[in-house]
Formats: C-alpha cells, sequence, structure tokens
C-alpha cells in the first residue's frame, strides 16, 4: 500500500507545538484521525505507518504525530512533567484538523500517547467523536497494583482497545475488568500471541488491516 503522507509542522506563537505527517484519505472524506506514539518511539513506528496508510486507503485522513517531549527530544522517555504539554499537543493537533476537516474526529495512540489521549478526552468529553487505544498501559510490568485507571469513570466517548495477549503491561483480564470503569460504549479487541509492540514480523502484514475493520464497524 503506497499512500504518501505530508508533512505537517505548526508552530504558531504561543500554541503547543504539532509536527508530524498527514495520511489524506483516497477517497473524498472530511473525519480525521489523530494517531500518535508510545514513550519510547515515534510517529514514524512501522505500526503507525502502517495503520496511516491503511485508514487513509480505508477513508479516513489521518495525522500522526510525534508529542513535545518528542519534538524536544530524539530519544528518551517523557518524565511526568511532560503529561499536560503532551496532552495539550494532541488537542492543538485536533483544533488544527478540525478547521481542514469539518467531519467526526478521532484521536488515539499508542502506550503512553494513548494514555495521554484518554486523560485529554476524559477532561474534554466533547472534544472527539471517538478514543482508540492501541497497548493501553493499564499498569507498570510486575505492579499490578498501580492502575492507571483513575480517569477511566470520566471518559464518555465511545472507546476501542487493541491489546495483545502477552502485553505485560496489563493481561486481557486485568483490561476487560479496568474498562467497566467507563460509562460509555467500549470494546476491547485481544491480539492473539502480541505483546506490548503488538506488531511481530509474524502479522506485520495481517495486523493492520483487522486493526483498521475493527475501528470502522465499532465506530460507525
Amino acid at each position: 500500500m503506497a499512500n504518501s503522507a505530508e508533512s505537517f509542522v505548526n508552530r504558531d506563537a504561543g500554541e503547543a507545538p504539532v509536527q508530524g505527517f498527514l495520511h489524506r484519505a483516497e477517497t473524498s472524506s472530511v473525519c480525521v484521525l489523530v494517531l500518535t506514539h508510545g514513550a519510547g518511539g515515534n510517529c514514524t513506528a512501522p505500526l503507525l505507518v502502517a495503520l496511516g496508510e491503511r485508514f487513509a486507503a480505508a477513508g479516513l485522513n489521518t495525522l500522526r504525530c510525534n508529542l513535545p517531549f518528542r519534538q524536544r527530544r530524539p530519544t528518551g522517555p517523557p518524565s511526568p512533567s511532560d503529561a499536560k504539554h503532551d496532552q495539550e499537543g494532541l488537542r492543538r493537533a485536533l483544533m488544527l484538523m478540525k478547521q481542514e476537516f469539518k467531519g467526526a474526529a478521532y484521536v488515539g495512540g499508542v502506550s503512553y500517547g494513548g494514555r495521554q489521549a484518554s486523560m485529554l478526552v476524559a477532561s474534554e468529553p466533547g472534544l472527539v467523536d471517538g478514543l482508540f487505544l492501541l497497548s493501553y498501559p493499564l499498569h507498570p510490568p510486575g505492579r499490578p497494583a498501580q492502575m492507571r485507571t483513575a480517569h477511566f469513570p470520566e471518559l464518555k466517548t465511545p472507546t476501542l482497545f487493541v491489546s495483545g495477549t502477552k502485553d505485560a503491561f496489563g493481561s486481557i483480564d486485568e483490561l476487560e475488568t479496568a474498562i467497566r470503569l467507563i460509562p460509555a460504549k467500549k470494546k476491547l479487541l485481544p491480539i492473539e500471541g502480541a505483546g506490548h509492540g503488538l506488531l511481530p514480523k509474524s502479522n506485520r502484514e495481517k495486523l493492520p488491516p483487522e486493526i483498521v475493520a475493527a475501528f470502522f464497524a465499532f465506530f460507525q
């Protein structure tokens, strides 16, 4: 699949910076998805690139963007103080996309990026039409008591989770229990045999279309 992506940069004074790549829908569409990365990666991660191409081919304009912490530092994890700035970056990306595309808007991301998207949406229920969480980091590996679900009861937005059955950041059973806290439509798509990275070589071709199909089945 060869959908080309446009470089996208916005650094307006006084606003959170936005940098990434926009995959325009191959068919006429005004709907948009803003998608971001995990703590250790960036928006060029193979899974995000594959999803951007697949979503655009299926009719959804998709911006995969680097969070502000990653724009400041090319490597290394975020610090706790980065969270609010990263949420502001996602909000700004959504605002820019909404100015160009007037249809339904969705936001999500992988691991840390998805967590920041979920916290943003919990604080602003009307911001988007749907939330899309890949490998949500339910708790640190080996520390199941440290659940990252305090904001789940505030999520009033339809939410689709995609998680591997071997994810050390949260088992399928743990996620199924946790998402009951969300007072909105929700669904969990388990990916058999996948870990936190979600995209091993063995299913690199099969998984992106499976995820895209699940997205449209859930949200539309």
